[in-house]
């Protein structure tokens, strides 16, 4: 059965992919890597005074699902907590590996155009490499401030 959507979906990863909003230059920080196609990614994370993220960004090159994912997931992340972010990138990536329902994707904003990718196994692991890459992040972060705190 086909989705009546997937039209929309594909202009918004084509949007995404031609203009991002949130590709900056980025130094010092690790790559992701999609060995079986080359794409790479990173993702950087700002968490502000307030405990909520205040900016984040992405640098790297690769095919239009996995630039455009980052650039959606950069829109995303701004304003929640590192809490809420990991929350969301979890069932992102749960959807993607099949242990959630796509239509879990209606939640996540522009992220519901990666609902006909979810089916196609070829290219989950292009949609999910800047999600895993910001769970790299948050971990930084959130070993980071364990470490101020104990120090």
């Amino acid at each position: 059965m086909s989705d009546p959507y997937q039209a929309i979906y594909e202009e918004i990863i084509h949007e995404h992919y031609k203009k991002p909003k949130y590709r900056r230059i980025l130094e010092g920080l690790p790559y992701a890597e999609n060995p079986s196609c080359g794409d790479r990614v990173r993702i950087s994370i700002q968490v502000g005074n307030n405990g909520r993220i205040a900016s984040a960004a992405f640098d790297g090159s690769g095919c239009s699902i996995s630039m455009s994912s980052a650039d959606i997931l950069a829109e995303d992340l701004i304003g929640k907590t590192p809490e809420e972010a990991r929350t969301q990138i979890e069932r992102f990536l749960a959807v993607l590996r099949g242990e959630l329902d796509v239509d879990e994707l209606d939640a996540f904003g522009d992220a519901t155009a990666f609902k006909g990718i979810a089916r196609l196994p070829v290219r989950v692991k292009c949609a999910a490499l800047a999600w895993r890459a910001a769970l790299a992040q948050l971990d930084a972060i959130e070993s980071k401030a364990n470490k101020a705190a104990a120090g």
